[in-house]
């Protein structure tokens, strides 16, 4: 997969990231960018461009294969990016500018 089109995903991946191992680590409430995640996520499926059922299966799957080293909290984020990319509704280099800006942003702050 190394230079394919999900690599600008891949490439988030921190290696220092903590990964929840422990039932309470995974049950705790959801930080502010999850809750948002998840109602961008509740929108797609309303408006028909990725049905949540869809998008669960997907996350299990590639959570369990490509998505594996990443934080359990996380992996919803990236599935859904591959999965738009998958559609065609973005690319990587718009997936990437998008990144970009936001990582910015938050330098500047």
């Amino acid at each position: 997969m190394k230079g394919g089109p999900y690599e600008v995903i891949l490439r988030t991946l921190d290696p220092e990231s903590p990964r929840e191992s422990l039932l309470p680590e995974l049950d705790r409430k959801p930080d502010p960018w999850e809750s948002s995640m998840q109602a961008t996520c509740e929108c797609l499926s309303w408006r028909g461009a990725l049905d949540n059922l869809e998008r669960r299966h997907a996350e299990d799957a590639l959570g369990e294969s490509i998505y594996q080293a990443f934080p359990v909290r996380t992996r919803s984020l990236v599935v859904t990016a591959h999965a738009l990319m998958d559609r065609g509704l973005i690319t990587p280099e718009e997936l990437r500018a998008r990144m970009e800006m936001v990582r910015d942003r938050f330098n500047r702050e």
